[in-house]
């Protein structure tokens, strides 16, 4: 049977990756706080039309890359992201033979739900 990931986790793999992911989780909330903040001084000079750069406009680029990178990291790993501002991610895994995710919100200790591809969270069942 084909599956849709190329990258599958076990329980105890996902749990050894939840201390960095917390850290790059966190790491993007940050950037992405103070993008907005960024945004909005810039809000007034580009809606009066005046040429945009200088330090805010370097700093949100700066910011913005680093963010990227990030993403990466997820991507790379097939990690989704479902929802940045709960933390909650989704790791493809195989729970008898099937294509499934376990999922995790930052602000759980542990991996401890899992649920169908197509059903997502609502959907989550608590691991045996």
């Amino acid at each position: 049977m084909a599956h849709r990931f190329d990258t599958h986790y076990t329980r105890a793999e996902a749990r050894a990756l939840l201390p960095q992911l917390r850290l790059w989780l966190d790491e993007l909330l940050r950037h992405r706080d103070e993008v907005a903040k960024l945004d909005r001084r810039l809000e007034g000079p580009l809606a009066s039309g005046q040429d945009l750069g200088g330090d805010t406009v370097n700093r949100s680029i700066l910011l913005l890359a680093k963010m990227r990178t990030l993403f990466l990291e997820f991507h790379r790993r097939e990690i989704q992201i479902k929802d940045l501002d709960r933390g909650l991610l989704d790791f493809p895994a195989l729970i008898n033979g099937r294509e499934v995710f376990l999922c995790w919100e930052k602000d759980e200790d542990d991996v401890e739900f899992w649920h169908d591809i197509d059903t997502g969270f609502a959907g989550r069942e608590r691991l045996d």
